[in-house]
């Protein structure tokens, strides 16, 4: 602010820092890619799916086209949320589970749920 103005300045804000709870954090970009992982189309879907005992591709079919459900399917093994056992019979059968991290990431997802019920009550 400059003497005798009426004129008012937004301080600077300061040189950008890592530090804890601010958007610079060091955790934010981990944050940051897990909320884009599950925000993906039908990711969420595929992996309530999977927690709720679906295990053969056409079990998790409604709704979204076999090419995009094999790719979410190869996104989330890549990502080792889902495991893709294959039973050696005949025909050979292929299965998906969620993986040990897919279930910690469920379990983390649990709060969103249940947070997301709560204000869908509210504004609803």
């Amino acid at each position: 602010m400059t003497t005798g103005s009426h004129e008012t300045t937004t301080p600077r804000p300061p040189a950008l820092r890592l530090e804890r709870g601010s958007v610079h954090d060091e955790a934010c970009p981990s944050f940051q890619g897990a909320v884009e992982l599950v925000g993906r189309r039908w990711t969420g879907a595929i992996l309530f799916a999977a927690s709720r005992g679906a295990r053969r591709f056409g079990e998790y079919r409604a709704g979204i086209s076999d090419r995009l459900l094999a790719q979410r399917l190869k996104e989330l093994e890549a990502e080792g949320l889902i495991a893709r056992p294959v039973i050696p019979s005949t025909p050979v059968q292929v299965r998906y589970e969620l993986a040990p991290d897919g279930q910690a990431l469920i379990a983390a997802l649990q709060r969103l749920a249940q947070w997301s019920a709560r204000r869908l009550r509210r504004v609803g």
